[in-house]
């Protein structure tokens, strides 16, 4: 839980607030937000506690990554209005890194629940339909569906005529982030496995969710 809130705060907080752009061999320009590199571990974590833990359990870990995230929005926004001293010169400076909009933050909030929800879902469904067979298939098909719900719902809330994105090249970075983060998830599924290989000894679980609820708003175990 630790790990997973440590991550969705500072890939949310640092991240969006840069735009790069690469030349990559075969694809061509990519155009994506930087915090694209690191935000997608948050949905591995996901996938790490549904398959070990069950759905509830990873359920109460999102609820606590976006109270966490929250805070830091929050905390962001107060220290950013605050009145600098007269001598301090980096008001603009901290602005830029920190000062994200609030239709930002609230879109980071939105798609961050509604992502993580999704991711974990499928990942629990999926297990028992395939009655905990092909774990490889079970993390990317819920990355595609969390990580893309994500995207969706993010680029186009927090920048649609915001001036800061220009319109037409939302979609693009939309695709784009959608690409980088399902990659991630493929790249590191041999260390999910053996992450999830070793949990699965150490705790003696192996959880399927026949009975739970499955309600974003339960707290019940």
């Amino acid at each position: 839980m630790a790990g997973f809130v440590t991550v969705l705060i500072t890939a949310n907080i640092i991240g969006p607030a840069k735009i790069s752009q690469i030349d990559v061999p075969l694809f061509g320009t990519l155009t994506f937000g930087a915090g694209v590199l690191f935000f997608p571990i948050s949905f591995i974590f996901g996938d790490i506690l549904t398959e070990v833990y069950g759905y509830a359990a990873s359920r109460r870990v999102i609820w606590a990554g976006f109270s966490g995230l929250t805070f830091a929005s929050i905390m962001a926004w107060v220290i950013v209005e605050l009145p600098p001293a007269p001598f301090w010169e980096n008001q603009e400076v901290y602005e830029i890194a920190f000062g994200s909009a609030w239709r930002v933050a609230l879109a980071g909030l939105i798609a961050f629940a509604v992502g993580e929800f999704v991711n974990s879902w499928v990942m629990a469904k999926v297990k028992i339909w395939t009655n905990g067979k092909l774990l490889w298939f079970r993390t990317i098909t819920s990355t595609i569906a969390g990580e893309g719900i994500d995207s969706i719902i993010f680029y186009p809330l927090a920048f649609y005529n915001s001036g800061l994105i220009p319109n037409d090249k939302i979609w693009m970075v939309v695709v784009a982030q959608f690409l980088a983060k399902t990659l991630v998830e493929i790249l590191f599924t041999p260390v999910i496995y053996k992450i999830i290989s070793f949990l699965k000894e150490k705790e003696g679980l192996d959880h399927y969710d026949y009975q739970t609820n499955f309600s974003p708003f339960s707290w019940k175990l």
